[in-house]
Protein backbone atom coordinates (compact mmCIF):
# COMPACT_ATOMS: atom_id res chain seq x y z
CA UNK A 1 0.00 0.00 0.00
CA UNK A 2 1.09 3.46 -0.78
CA UNK A 3 2.15 6.51 1.67
CA UNK A 4 -0.90 8.37 0.48
CA UNK A 5 -3.15 5.77 0.68
CA UNK A 6 -1.70 5.10 4.64
CA UNK A 7 -2.19 8.46 5.28
CA UNK A 8 -5.43 9.15 4.01
CA UNK A 9 -6.62 6.05 6.07
CA UNK A 10 -4.62 7.31 9.03
CA UNK A 11 -6.42 10.40 9.49
CA UNK A 12 -9.53 8.63 8.90
CA UNK A 13 -9.09 6.69 11.85
CA UNK A 14 -8.12 9.21 14.02
CA UNK A 15 -10.75 11.43 13.11
CA UNK A 16 -13.45 8.69 13.90
CA UNK A 17 -11.68 8.13 17.13
CA UNK A 18 -12.24 11.59 18.21
CA UNK A 19 -15.90 10.70 17.28
CA UNK A 20 -15.94 13.07 14.23
CA UNK A 21 -17.62 12.97 10.64
CA UNK A 22 -16.22 13.92 7.43
CA UNK A 23 -17.60 17.27 7.22
CA UNK A 24 -16.94 18.45 10.98
CA UNK A 25 -13.51 17.64 10.38
CA UNK A 26 -13.67 19.50 7.17
CA UNK A 27 -15.34 22.47 8.69
CA UNK A 28 -13.02 22.30 11.35
CA UNK A 29 -9.68 23.30 9.65
CA UNK A 30 -11.81 24.86 6.55
CA UNK A 31 -11.66 22.33 3.95
CA UNK A 32 -14.14 21.29 1.46
CA UNK A 33 -15.81 17.68 2.33
CA UNK A 34 -14.91 16.80 -0.76
CA UNK A 35 -11.48 17.50 -0.29
CA UNK A 36 -10.57 15.64 3.12
CA UNK A 37 -12.67 12.66 1.32
CA UNK A 38 -10.02 12.42 -1.36
CA UNK A 39 -7.54 12.73 1.07
CA UNK A 40 -8.79 9.75 3.46
CA UNK A 41 -9.39 7.60 -0.11
CA UNK A 42 -5.87 8.11 -0.71
CA UNK A 43 -6.85 9.96 -4.19
CA UNK A 44 -4.78 12.55 -2.79
CA UNK A 45 -2.10 14.42 -0.45
CA UNK A 46 -2.56 16.71 2.06
CA UNK A 47 -0.45 20.19 1.48
CA UNK A 48 1.73 20.57 4.62
CA UNK A 49 -0.99 23.70 6.07
CA UNK A 50 -3.82 21.21 6.26
CA UNK A 51 -1.71 18.51 7.65
CA UNK A 52 -1.13 21.17 10.84
CA UNK A 53 -4.64 21.44 10.88
CA UNK A 54 -5.73 18.10 10.90
CA UNK A 55 -2.71 17.78 13.76
CA UNK A 56 -4.07 20.64 15.98
CA UNK A 57 -8.08 19.96 14.99
CA UNK A 58 -7.23 16.40 16.33
CA UNK A 59 -5.02 17.09 19.48
CA UNK A 60 -1.96 15.21 18.17
CA UNK A 61 1.20 15.97 17.06
CA UNK A 62 2.02 15.90 13.28
CA UNK A 63 4.35 12.70 13.70
CA UNK A 64 1.29 10.75 14.76
CA UNK A 65 -0.35 11.00 11.69
CA UNK A 66 2.54 9.30 10.00
CA UNK A 67 2.35 6.64 12.43
CA UNK A 68 0.19 4.02 9.95
CA UNK A 69 2.46 0.58 10.06
CA UNK A 70 -0.35 -0.92 11.67
CA UNK A 71 -2.60 -0.05 8.19
CA UNK A 72 -0.71 -2.33 6.10
CA UNK A 73 -1.53 -5.37 4.51
CA UNK A 74 -1.33 -8.58 7.08
CA UNK A 75 0.94 -10.69 4.70
CA UNK A 76 3.19 -7.67 4.76
CA UNK A 77 3.15 -7.41 8.47
CA UNK A 78 3.70 -10.87 8.56
CA UNK A 79 6.93 -10.98 6.21
CA UNK A 80 8.30 -7.66 8.98
CA UNK A 81 7.74 -9.97 11.90
CA UNK A 82 9.45 -13.16 10.65
CA UNK A 83 12.14 -11.03 9.10
CA UNK A 84 12.53 -9.33 12.22
CA UNK A 85 12.22 -11.98 14.85
CA UNK A 86 16.21 -13.36 15.33
CA UNK A 87 16.68 -9.45 16.16
CA UNK A 88 14.64 -10.06 19.35
CA UNK A 89 16.25 -11.07 22.91
CA UNK A 90 15.19 -13.99 24.37
CA UNK A 91 12.99 -12.77 26.90
CA UNK A 92 10.68 -10.44 23.83
CA UNK A 93 10.49 -13.72 22.15
CA UNK A 94 9.68 -15.43 25.04
CA UNK A 95 6.55 -12.62 25.77
CA UNK A 96 5.78 -13.20 21.94
CA UNK A 97 4.96 -16.15 22.39
CA UNK A 98 3.12 -16.59 25.72
CA UNK A 99 0.92 -13.33 23.89
CA UNK A 100 0.13 -15.69 20.79
CA UNK A 101 -0.29 -18.68 22.80
CA UNK A 102 -2.93 -16.61 25.21
CA UNK A 103 -4.84 -15.06 22.06
CA UNK A 104 -5.24 -17.62 19.83
CA UNK A 105 -8.39 -20.22 19.95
Amino acid sequence: MNAKILLGKRIKELRKQKGLTQEQLAELIDLETTSLSGIESGRHYPSLPTIEKIARVLGIEIKMLFDFHHLQDVEVLKQNIIDNIDKLAEDKIIFIYEYIMKHTV
